[in-house]
């Protein structure tokens, strides 16, 4: 289960406080939240791109997250956020990069990550 993290009082408190990853596509933030569910953010800055841009990259986040939710343990504040070379990248690009972000942060349920 998971919602969104939409204030940026929360997002500061994330980075501040969270410890983080990145890869070629992504950066992601997380820290414990102490609750029964994740909460996501995700940021994509207007240097990334114009808005078709940016919001494409925004569905592609948040379709990989949809469908890996449930791989991912409970209780943590995850911001993730776009870097340039993420333009133009296609669904199983922004996919695996954030699978890999969830290894090197260990919140992937190892059980999950086989299938």
């Amino acid at each position: 289960m998971s919602e969104a993290l939409k204030k940026n009082q929360d997002f500061q408190n994330v980075y501040k406080n969270g410890k983080s990853y990145a890869n070629k596509y992504l950066v992601m933030y997380i820290m414990k939240n102490d609750l029964n569910k994740n909460r996501f953010g995700i940021s994509v800055s207007k240097k990334v791109g114009n808005s078709v841009v940016r919001h494409r990259l925004t569905r592609l986040i948040r379709e990989s997250f949809r469908l890996n939710g449930d791989k991912l343990q409970c209780g943590w504040d995850i911001v993730v956020i776009a870097r340039n070379t993420a333009k133009g990248k296609n669904y199983w690009d922004i996919n695996s990069a954030i699978l890999h972000l969830g290894k090197l942060h260990r919140i992937l349920d190892e059980k999950m990550i086989e299938e």
